[in-house]
Order: structure tokens, then sequence, then C-alpha cells
């Protein structure tokens, strides 16, 4: 399998923990929608991360699509998300929490980095900022009543993994490092657990904010997949 996307994205670094934690291999293409963005259309006509490329030349698009199949192909007891009930629900609504904090989170970064600051309105920072923050309270307040726990049934999950991943960003992306985990403590000490773990220490890599020189290497282009 080919993962398509940088790290420093929470939506590509989801698949590529899930993949690892699932032991299943892959090759990976570091590839920017900027100033990869032909390359990535080769497999996604919309060009977006991340891309998963199967074995047999089949293209999946969007994280959760893609979570989904690798769930599939390990079955149910192996998956990372529950498969039905309550724990489904509830891991559900923390992932939907998570990236909805990344989404308004990327934003900011967007309205920072595209428009002329002349340009750039400070009321809809301001309300994506307040959206972030409604959802990190609601993740923070679950973590509290879990008491440490991981965040849904006896261990990691899906939810763990999407939840680390978008807080990690996030807090890089609005370069609220110092204040957060101040603010949220429970929360921060669930998503340091689970970045203490080899699966994800070998995907981390910081964000880059805007005039940041890339860390990660940009490897040959692949030959595109049948279509």
């Amino acid at each position: 399998m080919l993962l398509i996307g940088k790290l420093d994205s929470p939506f590509v670094r989801r698949v590529a923990v899930s993949l690892k934690l699932l032991g299943l291999g892959y090759e990976h293409a570091s590839w920017s929608i900027g100033p990869d963005l032909e390359r990535i259309r080769q497999y996604n006509p919309l060009g977006r991360v991340p891309t998963l490329v199967l074995d047999e030349g089949e293209v999946l698009m969007d994280s959760s699509a893609i979570l989904d199949h690798l769930d599939e192909v390990v079955g149910p007891r192996r998956a990372l998300l529950p498969t039905s009930g309550r724990e489904r629900r509830e891991a559900l609504r923390l992932m939907a929490l998570a990236l909805g904090a990344a989404e308004k989170a990327r934003d900011v970064v967007y309205e920072q980095r595209f428009r002329p600051p002349e340009q750039r309105s400070e009321a809809w920072m301001a309300r994506c900022r307040m959206q972030v923050d409604g959802a990190l309270s609601e993740l923070a307040a679950h973590c509290e009543r879990r008491g440490g726990r991981w965040l849904v049934g006896g261990g990691l999950s899906q939810a763990d993994v999407t939840v680390s991943c978008a807080y990690t960003f996030v807090i890089q992306a609005l370069q609220i490092e110092t204040a957060a985990p101040l603010r949220f403590p429970a929360l921060s000490a669930v998503v340091n657990r689970c970045e203490a773990r080899p699966e994800f220490l070998s995907t981390y890599v910081p964000f880059s904010r805007p005039g940041a020189t890339p860390s990660d290497p940009q490897p040959p282009a692949p030959r595109p997949a049948a279509r």
C-alpha cells in the first residue's frame, strides 16, 4: 500500500498511526497539496490527502473511508473502532469533535497563510478559535470523567488515535502548546500517553507554520495507479 500525504496533517497521520497499530505494511509518499498537487491528482482527482493506494491499484480517499477499510481488513476483533453499540457511538462523537477542531484550526492557518493581512477576517478566525475551544473543552471533560482511562472501552481505540493526532496538530497550528495543557490537563495527559507510543513517535512531524521549511523528505514519484 502507498499512503500519500504529509504527516503534519492529522488526517494523514491518524491513518499512518492506525496502519502501524494494525501491523499493516505500507510505503509513504510525503507529498504536499501545494507543490505536489499534480502528483497527488494522478491518484485522487480532488487533490486531497490522505489518499491510500492499495496493492492492486484501487485508490481510497478520505481518512474515515480509509480507516473503515483497514478495520474491515483486520476484522472486528482487531478493529480500532468499536463495531456497534454505545461505545461505537461515543467513539464517533469524540472523533467528530477532534476532527472538527482540526478543521477549524486548519481554517485559521489558511486564512493567515493565503490572505494578505489587509484582507484577513479577524472575526472569522476568532469564531474558528471559539469552535476549537468548545471542542477541546468537551474532549477534556470526557477525559476527566474517564479518570485517565482510554477514551472508550478498556483499551486504545480509534478515538484515542484521532483525538491525539488532532490535538497535537491543533495546539501547534494555533501556537497554544503552552496554554493548552494548563487549560486541559486531563486531555493533555491522554494525548501524551499516546504520543509516547512507538506508533505515534515514528509518525510525528511538527506542523510547518507559514515560512517554515518542511522537515520530512520528498520521495520519488511512484507510477500512477491504473484507472
